[in-house]
């Protein structure tokens, strides 16, 4: 089917109200962490720029952990799609206790890692003295939800391929809620000071595990058992997305330690990258949530042997995803100076922040695009070219250009944020070039 093609179904409606359906609990999902990301940046603002960038980098840190249990979950959702699809019952219930087992265990190991060994990790690393010394305590306290955040997660993705997703939204309701209010009441009402911003993560996420794994519970109609072969299916999946993610995080750590070789007003320029990522991710969130719809509705689909239609609904997807985040992209920029100043009180910290919104903000629909379309691959299976473009995309470009146009040739923090863009536009392509080849629809059929 080709695009033309598409555009002229009379169908299109049916499709664009199916990925809404399935999309809109997923944003509001995301608003609610996002507004838990919006109001620890907050938080840290009012103890300081020091701190603001502690935060920052305690947090991409903590992400890299976070990401190989979301990394678990495209297996778990791929997998689950189509086996609930085709009224597989046993083998279903099996893939969700084995997914859940998973989960748990990786999780485990997450949390011994963290506590650890974070404050050797963060030591060295080569930035101001000040904020590692910051950054130490608040990723080892993070460490201590690894597991509930695993589990959590892990659940969402089961939930998610059930067409559950509304109990998934009600638990992150409850966490994010509870996460916001406990901010403020460890931050400022006990003598842990902006380490309760940590503290408030790990109780929230394991009150939004507790509610998940309640609603789950009802798939498992034989116990808790273990499946090597189930296993085998889902991390044949989920190990590319696994390492795209963590070196898409290396790569923004990457960019930390590339900032902080900047010439001036380098700790500066690093509190302003942590308010810009946490903006831009407000636009981002349909984006994502429309990546995990299409895996969804793409898997789904090659589950019941509707080839034409998979692709067809992963492209209306895409197009639905960029029309929303071409609309938050205008909004954010045209009232960026409200915005900036609302995360800083530090002028040489906003004036960066606008600089990072009035570029990098440029390429969001652009970004969205491959995002969104890299959904559908991985509803495919398609998880290790998705990880070869994303992270190729990164380290072969985004990173060698950054520091070629940042400090080499001296165009500081907007060379970077340039190079951001030129990354993301090759990655796009890449992206493209792959969904409309459709080999990917011969790859899902070794899946299941």
């Amino acid at each position: 089917m080709k695009f033309n093609e598409i555009i002229k179904d009379k169908g299109i409606k049916a499709v664009i109200s199916e990925s809404w359906s399935v999309s809109w609990p997923m944003t509001i999902i995301m608003f609610f962490e996002f507004l838990i990301g919006i109001t620890d940046v907050y938080i840290a603002g009012k103890f300081g720029k020091e701190v603001q960038a502690a935060y920052g980098l305690a947090f991409q840190l903590y992400f890299i952990f976070i990401i190989a249990g979301m990394a678990l979950t495209v297996g778990t959702a791929s997998v689950l799609s189509r086996l609930f699809t085709s009224d597989r019952k046993s083998e279903f219930s099996l893939a969700v206790s084995t997914s859940i087992i998973t989960a748990i265990i990786a999780g485990l190991i997450a949390t011994f890692l963290g506590i650890f060994f974070s404050k050797s990790i963060i030591h060295h690393l080569r930035t101001p003295q000040v904020v590692r010394d910051l950054a130490a305590p608040l990723l080892m306290i993070y460490s201590l939800g690894f597991i509930f955040d695993y589990a959590l997660m892990n659940t969402n993705a089961v939930l998610r391929a059930c067409d559950m997703i509304k109990k998934s939204l009600f638990a992150m309701t409850v966490a994010c809620i509870l996460n916001i209010a406990l901010n403020f009441i460890l931050v400022f009402g006990t003598s842990m000071g902006y380490k309760g911003i940590g503290a408030a993560t790990v109780i929230s996420l394991f009150a939004g595990a507790v509610l998940n794994f309640g609603f789950t519970r009802r798939f498992i109609t034989k116990g808790f058992h273990f499946s090597a072969l189930m296993f085998k299916k889902m991390l044949d999946i989920s190990w590319p997305a696994a390492l795209l993610q963590i070196f898409w995080q290396l790569g923004t750590i990457a960019l930390f330690l590339i900032l902080n070789m900047l010439p001036a007003m380098n700790i500066e320029v690093m509190a302003a990258f942590t308010n810009g990522m946490k903006i831009e991710s407000a636009i981002f969130l349909p984006a994502f949530a429309f990546n995990m719809a299409n895996a969804v509705l793409v898997g789904s689909a090659l589950g019941k042997k509707e080839n034409d239609q998979a692709f067809k609904k992963g492209i209306i997807t895409a197009i639905t995803g960029v029309f929303i985040v071409i609309i938050l992209t205008l909004i954010v920029v045209l009232n960026a100076k409200i915005i900036a100043p609302f995360l800083s009180r530090d002028s040489v910290v906003i004036n960066e922040t606008l600089g990072y919104i009035f570029i990098a903000l440029l390429f969001e629909p652009v970004m969205a695009w491959g995002v969104i379309l890299g959904g559908g691959l991985n509803g495919a299976g398609d998880t290790k070219v998705v990880m070869a473009i994303v992270t190729g995309s990164v380290w072969l470009i985004r990173i060698p250009l950054s520091y070629l146009l940042g400090v080499y040739l001296g165009f500081g923090a907007q060379g970077i944020w340039w190079s951001m863009n030129i990354s993301i536009a090759c990655q796009c392509l890449l992206m493209t070039k792959r969904y409309f080849g459709k080999r990917w629809v011969r790859f899902s059929e070794q899946v299941i």
